[in-house]
């Protein structure tokens, strides 16, 4: 791993899994940069999850295309981009930017996800929104270079596991955690 760049890594899952607090964790471990990437929305977008309606592939496409940008301006120096990509295509399109990038998906039942939840606030997206994001999240294939890691462990246990993933494999086969 020494002489490979750092890894220019996505957070994925829906919101209240823990990808913001990974992200920053994850990307402190490996000393690169963290961009979370609800940054990167449009007003529009914004105005859209803050009124609880859900974003179409329409509204998401200008969005990921900004941390495309992002994560490629990470590659060959490393950075840790939080993005949704919630759905197969989205990540194929980040791909597109990116075709290292590594994928980790912090995952657990929406019933611990809705719990923690109702624990926060966040700036813009209700609750009301989890069901249409588990509705419209899509797994991470075999095919997919990265992992998903469950998110009933605290978040540095989950950044030990990556960052040992990482230095074993370099994340380029899917690990199930």
């Amino acid at each position: 791993m020494a002489d490979e760049p750092p890894p220019v890594i996505v957070v994925m899952g829906v919101q209240g899994c823990g990808k913001s607090t990974l992200g920053a964790l994850l990307a402190e471990r490996l000393a690169v940069p963290f961009v979370d990437g609800d940054a990167l929305h449009s007003e529009n977008n914004i105005a859209l999850m803050a009124a609880g309606i859900p974003l179409t592939d329409t509204d998401r496409l200008p969005w990921l295309r900004a941390v495309g940008e992002t994560l490629s301006s990470g590659a060959g120096t490393g950075i840790v981009v939080v993005c949704s990509a919630l759905k197969r295509s989205y990540r194929d399109l980040l791909r597109s930017y990116v075709p290292g990038v590594v994928v980790v998906h912090p995952y657990g039942p929406i019933e611990l996800v809705a719990a923690r939840i109702s624990a926060r606030e966040h700036e813009y997206m209700p609750p009301s929104l989890l069901t249409s994001q588990y509705d419209a999240l899509e797994a991470l294939r075999e095919d997919e270079a990265g992992m998903t890691v469950d998110i009933a462990f605290p978040p540095t246990v989950l950044v030990d596991r990556i960052a040992d993933s990482l230095t074993e494999s370099r994340g380029h086969a899917h690990q199930q955690d």
